[in-house]
């Protein structure tokens, strides 16, 4: 038998300029299609939740006079930095530049990415909130003093929910960073398996 080595050189060639097989390009389209999905559900329920939150701010002085105009003022400027803040960080991962299995693992690659840091800033902001809380309460307590004396117990339990409430989000911060980070690991596999 003769080795034809010229044919062996072209099928070498071959295999390398030829796509992904079928099944990852199945897999890939079904995850971004999930991914776009979870994407527009996700952008639809910030938004409401946004505008719910910035109603209640609107609403907040009229209605309790003891926490004053400052929280109402500190829940719109914590709703606008967050939106700011996911805008920036989503930039890019709106859609696929190419309609091509890399062009989908690369939007797969810069979705990720931007969730690890949306989930860096959340942990600061969670943090901020608390301290930007705790001053407030500082600079009102002539307003509420007197209110935290007749009902106590309605602000403990306001302060213990707020106390409870960082672990909680750490926790949910850390477990889906973990997530993440497997994801990010699996595409990037994914994308090195496609340029070797």
């Amino acid at each position: 038998m003769i080795e034809d080595r010229e044919l062996e050189s072209w099928r070498e060639q071959w295999a390398a300029v030829a796509g992904p097989s079928p099944d990852l390009q199945r897999k890939v389209r079904q995850k971004i299609e999930r991914q776009n999905r979870r994407f527009v559900v996700g952008n639809l329920a910030t938004a409401i939740a946004f505008t719910g939150i910035l109603i209640f701010a609107a609403f907040l002085p009229g209605q309790a006079g003891r926490l004053g105009t400052g929280w109402a003022t500190g829940i719109v400027c914590l709703v606008i930095v967050s939106v700011a803040v996911r805008v920036w960080n989503l930039r890019g991962a709106w859609r696929a530049e190419a309609q091509s299995t890399r062009g989908f693992l690369e939007l797969w690659r810069k979705r990720v990415e931007a969730r690890l840091r949306l989930l860096r800033v959340s942990i600061y902001v969670s943090v901020g909130w608390l301290v930007f809380c705790a001053i407030l309460a500082v600079v009102n307590w002539p307003l509420i003093g007197p209110d935290v004396k007749v009902r106590p117990k309605e602000w403990i339990e306001v302060l213990v929910a707020c106390t409870l409430m960082q672990p909680v989000i750490w926790y949910w911060a850390g477990w889906l960073k973990r997530r993440k980070m497997a994801e990010l690991n699996e595409v990037k596999r994914i994308l090195d398996g496609m340029t070797e």
